[in-house]
């Protein structure tokens, strides 16, 4: 199985447009990697890819990637998207999809497809352009994708605000563990994580590989540079430092290579040189890039 990162900042990029942090300007300067909002894709087969998640930046992260072009005509190897939630930095790339005449085929929880429906409308305006199947992703059942790839949603707790309709607890939010069923290698993908729970645990424990939330650094970080008035848990992320940090946390879960992902455009571990940055390649995780490609 292989997982490419097309994008692996949060939303808004880093930089992002209208920041100018230490972080964003240091980014500027060439002191760190610019990158674009979070997406990943992946294979069984290095021939047929499910996108998941589909970030404002996905041409631009489709056209950075040869495995994902076209190989005759209209043929494209991208069959389908998965979301992890409804957020517009998630799903708002799927309009950017609406060439595909033959259709689009989605996968989201129930919760998730119907504030794409009702609430934002997204999945209205797109249906107007091109067919889209959907199939409904139920966490802790499997989904077959292809032949020796299946997946399994978990629910992910969140109390972050909803901005399209009521908030629900069940599917709302969900990552995804992953399985090559001929190796029985696993990777779990999770850019959103506001706690540690037992139940993410155990998703978690022991899989070969863990994208995992990497947003903040620190639980007050866009507080103290002025930038919001909300902390890292407030918005739906469990921060990287402290002592209930994840840096913290991870390590207990024998998980075999752990990289972040969804870094805020603030966060220092986007810059090479950074001490936050030091202190993560020395607990032996790893920060992701654009470009990234793991094979388990």
């Amino acid at each position: 199985m292989w997982l490419r990162v097309l994008g692996s900042a949060a939303g808004g990029g880093s930089p992002q447009w209208n920041c100018g942090c230490p972080t964003c300007a240091a980014v500027r300067s060439g002191a760190g990697l610019a990158r674009t909002q979070s997406s990943v894709a992946v294979s069984i087969d290095y021939l047929r890819w499910f996108l998941i998640n589909a970030s404002p930046d996905v041409r631009t992260q489709i056209e950075a990637f040869p495995g994902l072009h076209p190989r005759d005509g209209r043929t494209t190897p991208l069959e389908a998207v998965l979301l992890t939630d409804a957020e517009l930095d998630h799903s708002i790339g799927l309009l950017l999809l609406r060439e595909a005449r033959a259709g689009l085929l989605l996968y989201a929880t129930p919760a998730v497809h119907k504030t794409l429906c009702d609430g934002s409308g997204l999945l209205r305006t797109l249906e107007r352009y091109c067919p889209v199947e959907w199939r409904a992703v139920v966490p802790g059942a499997d989904i077959s994708l292809a032949d020796g790839l299946s997946c399994r949603a978990f629910d992910v707790p969140t109390t972050k605000r909803t901005r399209f309709g009521p908030s629900v607890d069940h599917g709302r939010v969900v990552g995804y563990r992953l399985t090559d069923e001929r190796s029985g290698g696993t990777l779990v993908y999770l850019p959103g994580m506001q706690a540690l729970t037992p139940a993410l645990r155990a998703e978690i424990q022991g899989c070969q590989c863990l994208l995992v939330d990497g947003t903040c650094w620190r639980d007050d970080e866009v507080v103290r540079l002025g930038l919001a008035g909300k902390t890292s848990r407030e918005m739906g992320h469990l921060p990287i430092d402290g002592p209930n940090g994840s840096l913290a946390q991870l390590p207990s879960l024998a998980v075999g290579r752990t990289i972040f992902v969804h870094m805020n455009n603030t966060n220092p571990i986007l810059l090479e040189d950074a001490p936050e940055r030091r202190a993560v390649e020395d607990s032996g995780m790893e920060v992701a890039m654009d470009g990234l490609e793991v094979e388990v």
